[in-house]
């Protein structure tokens, strides 16, 4: 059905398409039964005090304001990330702001945290209860005087209600984000948030999302840190402000963070590189041009024990998860691989 539909959906603006999308994700008209594959017990994995029915989440980003995320873990996504989400709603920078680069199946964004904000996204939350494992990702407001304030706000609002929340310290979209990549703030930032849940009685997984831009020299100092300082997992990799040169569309110099087919490799050695630091002490989320089994299976070799994808579901549909795991899994069964945890950081 998304064959005959994506060229419609394709002639629309990229944001009036995938608010389309969101409404009609609405509808919640999919049975969850069309997206299960044979043998997915295959690819079942234990992580974050979770039982994770496969390793292919659904990035932030689609489901920014929380509305269809129930639907989304119908097609078979093992888990889904909400937001990014900001204390106060805000609109975001000035439209247009999202590019398909369609000959380099890649995406360039430059949304700047559009979201309906903490209050009403909590709310609506609690008023549709998740059916499946979901994240929030958290971030500032873009006029706040406090960055690290806001995460705090955010983790404040969310820790009862989510299974996990993700510190968003790389979106190239907001002024000053990044710079909690330096060893001293990023120290900082974390024992704030670890401040906040001790004081709640919480022991909620805290994530961080880290930048595809980094210096390979700050790889051991933010390894280092999450690990000292009780980081339960890393994402690895946000979009980029990079890798432009060979990219075919006349639309790869505008302004945004690059994600799709052009990541995949930055973010598969970045995954590298983390996982030989960190040294089997904290899981890593592997995130950047996932579209298909094979790719996935790099990234999982690399030390990914999870997986999220993004512009690959823009391109590819509402099958998108079912396809990969159908793929992954007969990968697995051709290296006589029994489950998914077994080939985690095999081939790094």
């Amino acid at each position: 059905m998304f064959s005959v539909l994506r060229p419609f959906l394709f002639s629309l603006n990229p944001e009036t398409a995938h608010d389309l999308a969101i409404k009609s994700l609405k509808f919640n008209f999919f049975p969850s039964k069309m997206f299960e594959v044979e043998d997915e017990q295959m690819l079942n994995i234990h992580l974050l005090g979770k039982n994770f029915p496969n390793p292919i989440g659904l990035a932030a980003g689609f489901d920014k304001s929380a509305e269809a995320y129930n639907s989304l873990l119908k097609l078979g996504f093992g888990f889904v990330e909400i937001g990014t989400v900001t204390p106060v709603k805000q609109y975001g920078n000035p439209k247009p702001r999202i590019f398909r680069l369609e000959d380099d199946r890649a995406l360039i964004n430059r949304l700047g945290f559009n979201n309906d904000g903490m209050e009403t996204i909590k709310a609506r939350i609690k008023s549709n209860s998740k059916k499946g494992i979901l994240g929030v990702n958290i971030g500032p407001n873009k006029d706040t005087k406090s960055q690290k304030n806001d995460f705090c706000l955010g983790l404040k609002n969310f820790f009862d209600i989510a299974d996990y929340i993700t510190v968003n310290i790389s979106s190239p979209n907001t002024e000053g984000l990044r710079d909690f990549h330096d060893q001293k703030k990023l120290i900082d930032l974390i024992g704030a948030l670890n401040k906040v849940k001790k004081d709640n009685g919480t022991n909620i997984p805290l994530l961080l999302k880290i930048s595809p831009d980094i210096n390979n020299s700050d790889i051991p100092e933010i390894a280092d840190t999450a690990i000292k300082n009780s980081i339960s997992a890393i994402i690895l990799t946000n979009t980029t402000n990079n890798n432009r040169g060979n990219l075919i569309s006349g639309l790869k110099n505008e302004k945004g963070g690059l994600s799709g087919e052009p990541l995949n490799e930055i973010s598969t050695n970045m995954i590298k590189k983390f996982y030989k630091e960190l040294n089997n002490k904290i899981p890593i989320i592997g995130v950047g041009g996932v579209n298909s089994g094979k790719s996935a299976y790099e990234k999982i070799i690399a030390g990914a024990s999870l997986l999220q994808l993004y512009t690959s579901f823009v391109y590819k549909g509402p099958s998108t998860a079912k396809d990969i795991k159908k793929e992954l899994i007969q990968i697995l069964k051709a290296k006589g691989i029994a489950n998914i945890k077994d080939a985690v950081g095999t081939g790094a």
